[in-house]
């Protein structure tokens, strides 16, 4: 991003000219016309899909991986886990280097550098190289995920993120299914390396002169100790970020665990179709997240209508009305899914369960990202790192334990056994509505961004505004 300013205020403490963008200056990213600021994010998304593709897709080879390889079944799925484990361990890696050298060249360069290792995999003689190849796709694949939110934050003040928020989610939760059911084909007719094949194809010297907070180019090394140790310390003390990572390791660990759950249930095990059909199945789950964006529609001209009524203040707490919805809809769905897996009952019906929990699946984690963005904001990065890092540990964990889950347990009780898990949560985002003032107000970091009423400071008064009752 440019940080060219064109206009200072004097800080007198410091004896220095704090150099800003001035108002509707075109300098600044956020004043930009819409045109250019789609022509920014756009091609993003398409990276962001690969990301998922590039988990979910080798779950429709695994079969064919492991006779090529002559292991377990068990064994093969280390090549998804190793892969989601690399995306959690990224985004650590990615996000300092992305503050110290700027968004742009860190994208281009980590994503470039994860096609080779693509080819790796592909070329792989043993399953040793398979799974080091796997995993440093993975490391550098996570670019998309340590800089989704600060390419959204660098675009849209605070009160314009939901809309492009909600289409980097699509990509990022839909291509997990879609990914399977494109990537099906493939698998279907050709051997299992070809799935790799496929994804590939596809400046002054006066010091007197300084900058705002946010953007002060940071010391490197400062950077590495920041982004290595706050996501730590927002998990162990900031219950907001643990509300969200027990979302998101549940979330994420039931979608790449359904990956092998539905080879299983719509496999030659349960409903006998083959890998092509199981790939049909996926659209479920692929056309549920597909109706989120267009739901939350609602829920954004909610949340803009909250932002009139508290006068401009920043106000979280109305970021999880739709929430709501989707935490009582998520167990359902389970339970629906769950006890329409009987071979005699027409597989479509389980599929229209999966679209329920698609769209569950999407709204919440929306509302997850939002919420935690609005709430700590310049410290947002390293609350959704903490996130991102829970959430793709699950990822990795899950399927290493969800066959042998649906197996012993059956399809049935395996599935409710995940309804109950949800279930459990479902109090979450009615929390958050009602006491999400009161945890923003106890949490260092969040409490610096709580009175903010149209750029100035608000007056204790404003606080019941920022309490979503409903």
């Amino acid at each position: 991003m440019n940080t060219k300013r064109t206009r200072t205020e004097e800080k007198p403490e410091a004896k220095q000219r704090i150099v800003t963008f001035e108002p509707g200056d075109l300098e600044d990213p956020r004043n930009w016309p819409s045109w250019r600021k789609l022509l920014a994010r756009v091609p993003i998304i398409p990276v962001d899909l690969c990301v998922s593709f590039g988990a979910s897709g080798f779950s429709t080879a695994t079969t064919k991986f492991a006779e090529a390889f002559d292991i377990s079944s068990e064994v093969a799925i280390l090549g998804l886990s190793m892969y989601t484990l690399a995306l959690a361990i990224g985004p650590m890696l990615n996000a300092p280097l992305s503050e110290y050298f700027g968004r742009l060249p860190i994208y281009i360069i980590s994503y470039g550098m994860s096609l080779p290792f693509f080819v790796g995999s592909a070329l792989a003689p043993n399953l040793g190289g398979f799974l080091v190849t796997r995993f440093l796709c993975g490391l550098f694949q996570s670019v998309t995920i340590a800089n989704l939110g600060g390419t959204i934050a660098d675009l849209y003040d605070a009160h314009h993120t939901g809309y492009p928020m909600s289409i980097f989610i699509w990509a990022a939760t839909g291509g997990s299914s879609i990914g399977f059911f494109l990537l099906a084909f493939v698998a279907q007719y050709r051997p299992w390396y070809d799935v790799f094949w496929a994804l590939l194809r596809k400046e002054t010297g006066d010091e007197s002169i300084d900058v705002p907070e946010e953007y002060r180019r940071k010391d490197l090394k400062e950077l590495l100790i920041v982004t290595q140790t706050r996501p730590f310390r927002f998990l162990a003390t900031e219950a907001i970020i643990q509300f969200g990572a027990l979302y998101n390791a549940c979330l994420y660990g039931i979608t790449f665990l359904l990956n092998g759950a539905f080879t299983l249930v719509f496999g030659s095990k349960g409903h006998g179709l083959d890998t092509l059909q199981v790939g049909f199945c996926f659209l479920g789950i692929a056309g549920g997240i597909t109706i989120g964006p267009f739901v939350n529609i609602i829920q954004e001209r909610y949340y803009q209508r909250r932002v009139q009524q508290a006068n401009g203040a920043n106000v979280p707490e109305a970021r999880v009305f739709m929430a709501k919805i989707a935490a009582v809809t998520f167990p359902i769905s389970l339970f629906w899914f769950a006890w329409t897996t009987y071979s005699s009952i027409n597989p479509t019906v389980p599929v229209i369960a999966t679209a329920l929990w698609g769209w569950s699946f999407y709204t919440i984690l929306l509302m997850t990202y939002t919420y935690t963005e609005d709430s700590y904001k310049q410290y947002a990065a390293s609350a959704l790192a903490g996130l991102g890092l829970i959430r793709n540990i699950a990822g990795a964990g899950f399927p290493l334990f969800g066959n042998q889950m649906f197996e012993n347990l059956g399809y049935r009780w395996a599935g409710s056994l995940l309804a109950f898990l949800a279930l459990l949560l479902v109090p979450i985002p009615f929390i958050l509505s009602r006491y999400g003032f009161e945890l923003r107000k106890r949490s260092p970091w969040a409490r610096e961004h709580m009175d903010e009423l149209n750029g100035e400071d608000a007056a204790d008064g404003g606080a019941p505004h920022m309490q979503d009752g409903v």
